[in-house]
């Protein structure tokens, strides 16, 4: 009696396949059994994930592997998921947009962030303050200004900010480049938040009150900067003398009676001043020009404190009569 041979059954390369990803859903499907959430871990950081792949992912941060180039840069990324969102810089795509104001953005947490605006919700708050801010890296900025920390210092003149984006800002000004122009007065400014700061003054807007004496401000600045003089609180002291005032500005200006700097030079005679309200009241001795006239009498005068003393000392013909 013949038996007919049973064909040799070969294990090919789709079975064995087959078989590791089975393996790995088993894996997987006993992780969750045992409780063990992530049983893929990096041996160098120790940082443990559910898949696989993405403990292969987050291996190139260690070992500085970067597979993924952009076209137009040359910039690098670890996975293709960081170079698809950065080819939105170039392509201008902006697929997150508000619903109720139309703004658009690269990323999606940038939308949620803006979203806070909208809704009023500021969930990150100051332990010191109590002040609330709808992001995390505001109240990081913003914590700075109870430690006093400015660790981003410009490399040309030495000030120091709260953040990085500040300081970027304040390079402009070493540029001379004003790209900002307001389209109502001409007027040019180096950052656009400063322009959009601008803006408010022709439209009138001042929605900042003083609680004290109910006078109106356009920015936030300047309201408390006014505050101080209703409260007497001067935060700004010399180091030199002690003395104290009420803004940051005011203390740089009387600094350089100690330091004996100069800034304003005359473009007539290159005398220098220390306060740019001295170097103007002193161009006017080249210019001629006297803009404070007396309302009795018409004479002119080049500076405003002579005008005063004009009429209340009665000097003006018109009133002694």
């Amino acid at each position: 009696m013949e038996f007919e041979e049973e064909p040799c059954r070969m294990r090919d390369e789709d079975t064995e396949e087959q078989t590791d990803e089975e393996g790995k859903d088993v894996s997987r499907k006993q992780a969750r059994k045992t409780g063990v959430k992530k049983p893929f871990t990096c041996s160098d950081c120790g940082k443990g994930y559910s898949r696989k792949p993405d403990l292969n992912r987050h291996m190139r941060i260690h070992t500085g592997e970067r597979l993924f180039t952009c076209t137009q840069c040359g910039k690098v990324f670890t996975d293709k998921g960081k170079l698809d969102v950065h080819m939105r810089v170039h392509t201008g795509e902006r697929p997150f947009t508000c619903t109720q104001c139309g703004q658009s953005y690269i990323h999606k947490p940038d939308l949620n962030r803006h979203m806070r605006i909208h809704t009023g919700e500021r969930p990150y708050t100051c332990t010191q303050c109590g002040k609330s801010f709808i992001d995390t890296q505001i109240l990081k900025s913003h914590m700075m200004t109870h430690s006093g920390e400015k660790p981003f210092t410009c490399t040309q003149c030495g000030k120091s900010f709260v953040s990085r984006s500040f300081l970027k800002d304040h390079l402009l000004s070493h540029t001379g480049v004003k790209s900002f122009r307001c389209d109502q007065c001409d007027k040019t400014f180096a950052v656009a938040t400063n322009l959009k700061r601008h803006l408010k003054v022709h439209a009138g807007v001042k929605p900042h009150f003083c609680s004290f004496c109910e006078k109106t401000f356009a920015h936030l600045q300047k309201l408390k900067e006014h505050e101080r003089i209703h409260t007497g609180v001067k935060p700004h002291a010399c180091l030199d003398c002690g003395k104290s005032y009420t803004t940051s500005c005011a203390l740089k200006t009387h600094q350089r009676i100690h330091t004996g700097e100069k800034p304003y030079m005359c473009s007539h005679c290159e005398k220098c001043f220390a306060h740019l309200s001295s170097l103007q009241a002193h161009e006017k001795v080249h210019t001629g020009e006297k803009p404070y006239k007396c309302p009795s009498c018409g004479k002119s005068f080049a500076h405003y404190p002579n005008l005063h003393v004009h009429i209340k000392k009665k000097r003006c013909p018109k009133l002694a009569e």
